[in-house]
């Protein structure tokens, strides 16, 4: 063997190891962000100039505690971490996502547990803020998106609670619906919004799936080395597989179970999902459901046309546009169907930045959330999202896994620097951080399983350590 035979092996490592270690130095970074969020919010409030967060960057009230849900949680980590990447790698493609979504449903419960039944998931969403609160009085469904916008502003008898004023009507309708379903009270609402977000687990690996051209879903083993210089290429469906575990330990699962944002993150994981399938697999149903639950997002949160920048990396990375017109005639029926109804959207948006101003948005910094907020979003989308954000920035194949957590972060930054979002952006924004595991393959598989465990342990540190609010 030559001299220059045994110095490759040997570069090889080296470069691995350098990158390894920049891996982790951004994961620091991250922490050190949170840490510094938290110490400069004190000092503001003990200056008198509190940034309106119980436990900043976090709206939530610290509180160490345990609950009925520890040791479902704790038991849940420890199986997706021993067993999840080897699951991923042997079952057949469908039975994978089938695994995927129960984990991730035990995996939301089981944190939301942490906090009891009734505190922790029953009465999320029935205080005075949240949507509960209104069903009672919408008796007319066709009068209520009539005169919706006009509720919208605060100080007048009939405001619409904060939850529902923020939010375009879909979302009251949502809850009206389950209750006149018979499906009535907290607990059904809760479930609904755990079991909607779970669906992030089986949406993102398939949109990866299907955007990498992977086909039955088979593994493709091997790790190899592209000829775009020193970039890691993964098969087709090895990169699917790989975000599987991540997408189901998502530390944002402590804010899925329960909120209404957990719900919208399903929603729009699947508009997505559905959008990429009609692109890739000639399937024009599947893109008119896309385009429907895309646009049905939009009356969900007036913050999902965010989602336009996940949609264009869907659509260059599919490379087709003819099926985008059934996408288009899915979303402008949804469209017709609020207009026609008496709810326009831009009038209702301009609305609530107005009443965004009347509340207690008013009071809290620019200058202290514009950077906060990232702090907040980077517990939610867990550390190794760091480095996963490293490698796409510096990787150069136009792949799913690097463009469509660049495409969520595109999303963040704009609502970030919009001034619309300052805090609660850990709640708000988990239909972006759901993404960031779309990227797990760029991690190198040795050091997936170790990555695994810093997801599963921010979770529950977060769960444990605070009580979180809405």
């Amino acid at each position: 063997m030559t001299i220059l035979q045994r110095s490759r092996p040997s570069s090889a490592r080296a470069r691995l190891s350098r990158a390894s270690r920049a891996d982790i130095a951004a994961a620091v970074v991250a922490v050190a962000l949170i840490g510094i969020a938290a110490v400069v919010g004190g000092l503001l409030y003990l200056a008198g100039r509190p940034v309106q967060a119980s436990s900043p960057p976090f709206y939530a009230h610290w509180l160490p505690h345990i609950g009925p849900g520890t040791p479902l949680a704790l038991a849940v980590a420890v199986l997706v971490v021993w067993q999840g990447p080897k699951l991923a790698a042997r079952l057949a493609w469908r039975s994978l996502l089938v695994a995927a979504y129960a984990a991730a449903v035990a995996w939301t419960l089981s944190l939301a547990l942490v906090d009891g039944w009734q505190r922790g998931i029953a009465g999320r969403l029935t205080t005075k803020p949240e949507y509960l609160h209104e069903v009672p009085g919408v008796t007319d469904v066709p009068a209520m998106l009539r005169g919706f916008a006009a509720r919208i502003l605060d100080f007048q008898p009939d405001s619409w609670t904060t939850h529902v004023s923020g939010h375009p009507p879909g979302a009251l309708l949502v809850f009206v619906g389950l209750d006149r379903i018979g499906l009535a009270g907290g607990g059904w609402a809760a479930l609904t919004c755990v079991l909607a977000g779970a669906a992030a687990a089986v949406a993102v690996p398939e949109t990866v799936r299907l955007l990498s051209g992977g086909g039955d879903g088979r593994l493709a083993t091997g790790w190899r080395r592209g000829t775009r210089g020193s970039v890691a290429v993964a098969e087709p469906t090895e990169a699917a597989r790989a975000a599987v575990p991540f997408a189901v330990l998502f530390p944002g699962a402590v804010w899925v179970g329960a909120s209404a944002d957990g719900l919208f993150a399903g929603v729009a994981a699947v508009g997505v999902m559905a959008l990429a399938r009609g692109l890739t697999r000639r399937a024009p149903v599947s893109a008119f459901f896309g385009g429907v639950l895309l646009a049905s997002a939009l009356y969900l949160s007036y913050g999902l046309t965010l989602l336009a920048p996940l949609v264009l990396a869907v659509v260059v990375l599919a490379r087709r546009w003819r099926p985008l017109l059934l996408a288009a005639l899915g979303g402008g029926a949804v469209v017709a169907v609020f207009t026609a109804s008496g709810f326009w959207w831009w009038d209702g948006y301009q609305l609530v930045v107005e009443r965004y101003y009347q509340g207690v948005a008013s009071d809290r910094s620019y200058g202290y959330w514009v950077w906060a907020n990232l702090a907040a979003f980077t517990a939610a989308a867990g550390l190794a999202a760091a480095p996963i954000l490293r490698r796409a920035v510096l990787g150069r194949p136009s792949t799913p896994q690097r463009l469509l957590p660049l495409a969520a972060m595109v999303a963040v930054l704009a609502a970030d620097l919009s001034g619309l979002s300052k805090a609660e952006v850990e709640r708000i924004w988990l239909p972006f951080s759901v993404w960031l595991a779309a990227g797990a393959v760029l991690l190198p598989p040795p050091s997936r399983r170790g990555w695994l465990i810093v997801q599963a342990a921010t979770a529950l540190l977060v769960n444990h350590l605070l009580l979180t609010s809405w």
